[in-house]
């Protein structure tokens, strides 16, 4: 399967709530990085998509634009948005974009992050601003760990 078609497959199982559509996508071993919920892998991606992403969220859409791979990396950027289930922020839609970056394996995605503009949902919803900015502070963190930003840390 080609990228194009097996991310546009992934987004539109994860909108409706098809967890194991979405785990389909992916290698046995893949996984999931999701920017509010952390990694899941193999059959745990099942459980992300069910148990968190519905639990929270409904009314989803999800708008892929440019996507492009090389055969090995696969990156689309999009447009996504929910209707939020929770208490603080019931039935307020959610707006923001992202780029997803997938690592292919075999006609699926071994590895799945993206770098989403998070904290323009989080205000939307109305969180308070300490909340957000340990969120970001969060991003900070998990982007300074990463092996390719070694060069770029201070000291």
């Amino acid at each position: 399967m080609d990228f194009e078609t097996l991310i546009s497959t992934m987004v539109a199982a994860a909108c409706r709530g098809d967890g194991a559509a979405v785990a389909a996508c992916f290698t046995p071993a893949g996984v999931y990085h999701d920017c509010f919920y952390g990694a899941f892998q193999g059959a745990a991606i099942v459980e992300m998509v069910e148990q968190y992403f519905h639990r929270d969220a409904g009314n989803f859409k999800w708008d892929l634009h440019d996507v492009v791979d090389n055969g090995h990396t696969g990156y689309a950027r999009y447009v996504f948005s929910y209707e939020s289930r929770l208490p603080d922020a019931l039935g307020q839609r959610v707006l923001f974009e992202g780029v997803s970056i997938c690592v292919l394996q075999g006609g699926r995605i071994a590895s799945y992050r993206e770098v989403a503009n998070s904290a323009v949902g989080l205000y939307s919803l109305g969180f308070e601003p300490a909340r957000i900015v340990r969120r970001l502070a969060r991003e900070a963190e998990e982007l300074a760990a990463r092996p390719e930003a070694a060069g770029h840390r201070a000291g």
